[in-house]
């Protein structure tokens, strides 16, 4: 293992040795002030090798003595040719043009970006995205993304899960600035811990993700970057209400400490205390619960030596209780008074984030990211009790740099993680340690116009899992103009945590079986699979407007699974896989423009997931096969001197029946149908910006009032041998309606 970690990270290092040219790239004005030209061109003639000029106009190429001709250009200068004949610097000035016609050019960014040129499937949701929508968390983030399915895990504790391919979050890894957020601990409820004003942008990566963030993933990864102290606003301020009592009220206060020191202070707060029991079946149709969440984050800006850094304070108190309506705690906790449930989650975080790029070598760069957090969940549901803490460490140090010129680059590292987990089920002790140290070596061949290829290996030791190999590869091909042809494969490997990953099973009367093999974790061995897809990508022009087109198919076959089957309704069974189980995922997206500022969205997505069960091959249960959507969004243009306007956005959602697990031995009252009716719902939203800083907004949730009637199977007896919370296919609630206001001092 040493002589690996070794030969991974040392590789690199012996060829880089080849010669280098640097320089400067500045305006030519009539003041003589070297002013920098930052995000200049500069490449070799008749060659791909090139580069941007950084903040301070600086750049840096591989050099060969038969490289003559540097050609330097920048939007609105005279492009230049400049003969070099040896290494040495460079300091060069660009003159403006000035025989230029006047033009103007008006331009609007995407809410949702995707790559024509990155070797992986990913796409950039921007901020402006989050807000077509409430969007008070990240779990509630995707309500206007195709790629991203979201549902509620069960009908009593509100709870969103969402879904990527055909398989729930477990089988993401989900991170937040590229360090690993959502995972043990906080897997059922972690989403609903990062606010939506807090997130800048997400990148969702389809697939295989990157060996650079662990071995864990497996579906693909969601990483979503936070705002910074040194571009968000001064003052933000977000205040949310809707007609069923929730109120949510955000603050962001940034302010700069010094010339390279930023802070800012982040406060999310929630309450809904106000019981609706619409389907009138004596339960609670949303919980009652309260938020407190604080960050703390510090920016280090050294751009002259290369250094960036960021550090993250987080506190959270988050408490929430369900069950029936008349369900007092103080006196009917683990009771059969009344059903009832509460769960209390503290959780502390602290991360950080240091970055050094060479000013003289651009290309080289070293980054350390480490993290550690302490989660501690106090629960019961009814009369079963369920409490964890969590304590993770996780450390991540990564180095960039490229092969003989940039077409060739690599990153290579060493990673960490230590997770303790004190769990109790009923009085019973689950608790184990569990950390792993691990090598990566990540090589991306891009020859900047047809083809990028991305290969890497990770090599880990985990105490539990044993050692084993992590390889995955994605490869684009772009065979002509706005097209882009991916393929991917990789593996993945992680421990199915089966108690804090399905805590609906515990608002039920099923009895927890676990099928004990003899693996290291709760007597099962860890899930392994294969992710397998292509991706075909085309842009256009349809009647004149900008249209693009995707095309996508992935196939997760899994070598070995933790089975969570629910097929016989007087208990929940966890099992190692016997047989086969995959989850094939097809989806075609449209994008199109069709006249100024209206942006139209359509998709449909195809799932084929089935499991080996006791019982025989089944499809997994509450998962359609079939899915339309569509969202519209129009802007009006800006008028006035606040350039006052208004934005409109609504998105649809079909969903086609879903199989309930089977309650064929339950008495005839309490037996469902095999599958689940057809659902559509509806959500809108309409915005008016009076100017930069001040907007308000108003929008309704599920407006076609599509409900679930009776979510909870056996309310008439919670306590009885078929009370069962989780079959949710739809909305419980019925129509939402809520408005709000931002406001904020740039």
């Amino acid at each position: 293992m040493k002589h690996i970690l070794y030969i991974m990270l040392c590789f690199p290092l012996v060829l880089f040795s080849q010669k280098k040219i640097t320089g400067t790239i500045l305006e030519a004005n009539e003041n003589n002030k070297s002013l920098a030209l930052a995000g200049a061109n500069v490449y070799w003639l008749d060659t791909s090798i090139g580069a941007v000029t950084d903040m301070d106009g600086k750049f840096s190429l591989p050099y060969e003595a038969n490289y003559k001709k540097l050609i330097v250009s920048y939007v609105g200068f005279k492009t230049d040719t400049i003969t070099v004949n040896s290494a040495k610097a460079i300091k060069h000035w660009l003159r403006p043009t000035s025989d230029l016609d006047a033009v103007t050019l008006t331009s609007r960014k995407q809410a949702t970006s995707k790559s024509y040129m990155q070797s992986q499937n990913v796409f950039t949701v921007s901020s402006g995205e989050l807000l077509k929508a409430a969007c008070c968390n990240l779990a509630e983030s995707f309500e206007t993304n195709p790629s991203i399915d979201v549902n509620f895990a069960d009908a009593v504790s509100g709870t969103r899960q969402i879904k990527m391919l055909g398989l729930t979050s477990p089988y993401i890894l989900i991170a937040t600035e590229n360090i690993p957020s959502i995972r043990g601990a906080s897997q059922a409820f972690g989403l609903s811990f990062i606010p939506g004003t807090w997130v800048e942008s997400i990148q969702i990566t389809k697939g295989a993700g990157s060996v650079v963030n662990g071995y864990e993933s497996i579906a693909g990864q969601i990483n979503t970057e936070l705002v910074k102290p040194t571009t968000d606003n001064k003052l933000f301020v977000n205040l949310f209400g809707n007609v069923a009592g929730r109120f949510e009220l955000n603050t962001h206060l940034n302010t700069k400490v010094s010339n390279k020191w930023s802070t800012g202070l982040y406060l999310h707060g929630n309450a809904h205390n106000q019981r609706h029991d619409v389907n009138h079946d004596n339960f609670l149709d949303m919980p009652l619960y309260s938020q407190i969440n604080l960050m703390n984050r510090w920016q280090y800006t050294n751009l002259e030596k290369g250094w960036v850094s960021f550090i993250n304070l987080k506190v959270l108190n988050d408490e929430k209780q369900m069950g029936e309506l008349d369900f007092d705690p103080e006196t009917d906790k683990l009771t059969e008074n009344a059903w009832g449930s509460e769960i209390d989650t503290k959780r502390y975080e602290i991360s950080s984030k240091l970055g050094y790029v060479n000013p003289e070598i651009p290309y080289q760069s070293i980054g350390v990211q480490t993290a550690f957090s302490h989660h501690v969940q106090d629960s019961y549901f009814g009369l079963n009790q369920y409490d964890i803490t969590h304590n993770s460490l996780y450390a991540n140090a990564i180095y960039n740099s490229i092969i003989s010129d940039s077409r060739h680059k690599v990153k290579t590292g060493v990673s960490y993680t230590y997770d303790h987990y004190d769990e109790m089920v009923n009085l019973e002790d689950y608790g184990r340690t569990e950390h792993s140290v691990g090598a990566f070596f990540e090589y991306n061949f891009d020859n900047l116009d047809k083809l990028n290829v991305t290969a890497g290996l990770r090599v880990d030791h985990h105490n539990l899992l044993g050692n084993f190999v992590t390889p995955r590869v994605h490869a684009r091909y772009t065979p002509w103009e706005k097209s882009a042809i991916r393929a991917s494969f990789g593996r993945g490997k992680r421990s199915a945590n089966i108690f804090t990953e399905n805590q609906q099973m515990f608002a039920t009367s099923r009895s927890i079986n676990i099928l004990n093999t003899g693996g290291n974790i709760y007597g099962l061995d860890p899930e392994i699979a294969w992710n397998y897809g292509v991706s075909y990508l085309q842009g256009f022009n349809l009647f004149g407007r900008k249209a693009d087109v995707t095309f996508d198919y992935y196939k997760t076959d899994f070598k070995n699974q933790v089975v969570v089957d629910y097929e016989n309704p007087q208990d929940i069974s966890f099992y190692n896989l016997e047989g086969k189980s995959y989850a094939n995922s097809f989806q075609a997206e449209l994008n199109y423009n069709p006249f100024n500022l209206f942006d139209l969205r359509l998709a449909y997505k195809f799932y084929d997931v089935k499991t080996d069960y006791k019982s025989g091959k089944l499809e997994k249960p509450l998962v359609p096969k079939n899915r339309f959507f569509a969202n519209a969004s129009y802007e009006t243009v800006a008028k006035g001197i606040n350039n006052a306007h208004w934005k409109f956005d609504a998105t649809f959602n079909w969903v086609s029946q879903q199989r309930f697990s089977s309650t064929a031995s339950n008495p005839f009252q309490y037996q469902l149908p095999e599958y689940s009716p057809t659902i559509g719902t509806l959500n809108a939203q309409v915005t008016h910006v009076f100017s930069p800083k001040f907007e308000v907004y108003l929008g309704g949730e599920n407006i076609t009032n599509v409900r679930q009637d009776q979510p909870i199977l056996g309310a008439d007896d919670p306590f009885g041998a078929n009370f069962d919370s989780t079959f949710v296919y739809g909305p419980i609630f019925g129509s939402n309606y809520y408005m709000g206001l931002r406001f904020k001092i740039i």
